[in-house]
């Protein structure tokens, strides 16, 4: 008898744990919206400009979830989020997914109980100093003054390679990147740590950019993604695959430029027909249209383009592909098969 009602309880709990799942999914076509949580403001990542547009990599990554979803990239509402508080709002609902120079960790997989989907950014966490302090390796910051965004691995991190090199160091805790700009160039700290692409970025958005340096040392891996709550698995396959679809279609050669050719008719190449939604059901798999990642290719372009645009070698953040390369060109980037 114990047996049969654990059965139920254990069927109740796996009805909840569906309903849950199919919750958001169904909630964002509802609401002909998505909400999506972002940075507070990260140039080239996340950031609004003079007219509240919100643009940028993290930025095209939602805009192609409500793109594939809605059919819409504008459909989207950009929730701002500091290291302390993004989780919170993911875990209680008040977004939908967060794209948020997060990285995936065990412990925010495993104990906070949430889903990430993929990588868009492999990274690692570097320091930056002014090129005044005369500092040439990370190495020599032994009882430095180090301004570090709180309820981050980059705090953790921190602490774990001052230990492992025998140095001291005053942290100088700070919530988001505007007050760790703001604090850093007032001298309010000596160094600046946190992951390479944001310093990179930070440094993009200074009137004298040429005055401060990244030392080499990169002392951590920080893959950052995307992520969904636990049990949100129909949902998670969306993000998970809308992502997938970017990163692919660069792969593919399918680009901004071509794809309304390549959606109009059957290619030679059946993976490209597969997701293009000219052969095979994958959209209906999804619960979505059968072009839904033609939709969400186009609204900013393949994962190539969305890095060019916004933090590419060309732009003022000027980041190289390097491990963010496809796998092709001796990269880490790699989409499963469309299939």
């Amino acid at each position: 008898m114990k047996n049969s009602v654990f059965l139920g309880a254990l069927t109740v709990a796996g009805l909840a744990a569906g309903a849950a799942a199919a919750g958001t999914l169904d909630d964002v076509k509802a609401r002909g919206k998505l909400n999506c949580g972002v940075t507070t403001g990260l140039v080239g990542f996340a950031a609004p400009d003079a007219n509240g547009e919100w643009g940028g990599f993290d930025v095209g990554v939602c805009r192609a979830v409500a793109a594939a979803v809605l059919g819409d990239p504008t459909a989207v509402e950009f929730v701002p989020t500091t290291g302390k508080t993004r989780f919170t709002a993911l875990a209680s609902g008040e977004i939908d997914m967060l794209a948020r120079n997060t990285t995936w960790t065990f412990s925010r997989d495993v104990d906070l109980k949430f889903e990430f989907v993929g990588i868009n950014y492999y990274d690692g966490q570097g320091f930056m100093v002014p090129k005044d302090l005369g500092v040439s390796s990370a190495k020599e910051l032994d009882g430095a003054t180090v301004c570090i965004q709180t309820g981050t691995t980059t705090e953790l991190n921190l602490a774990d390679f001052f230990r492992s090199n025998s140095m001291n160091y005053e942290p100088v805790p700070i919530e988001t990147n505007a007050e760790a700009q703001q604090q850093y160039l007032a001298g309010a700290c000596d160094v600046y740590t946190t992951d390479a692409s944001g310093l990179a970025a930070t440094r993009a958005a200074f009137e004298d950019p040429a005055g401060h340096v990244l030392l080499p040392e990169i002392v951590s891996k920080e893959p950052l993604g995307p992520l969904v709550r636990h049990g949100d698995n129909e949902w998670g396959d969306v993000v998970r695959w809308t992502l997938n679809a970017l990163i692919a279609a660069e792969e593919l050669g399918i680009t901004s430029a071509n794809i309304s050719e390549m959606a109009a008719e059957a290619t030679n190449n059946p993976e490209i027909n597969r997701m293009m939604g000219t052969e095979g059901n994958l959209g209906e798999m999804l619960g979505l249209e059968a072009d839904w990642a033609v939709k969400a290719i186009s609204a900013g372009g393949n994962y190539g383009e969305l890095f060019e645009k916004n933090i590419g070698e060309n732009t003022p953040v000027g980041l190289a592909r390097g491990l963010n390369a496809q796998w092709t060109d001796g990269g880490l980037l790699y989409s499963p098969p469309f299939r």
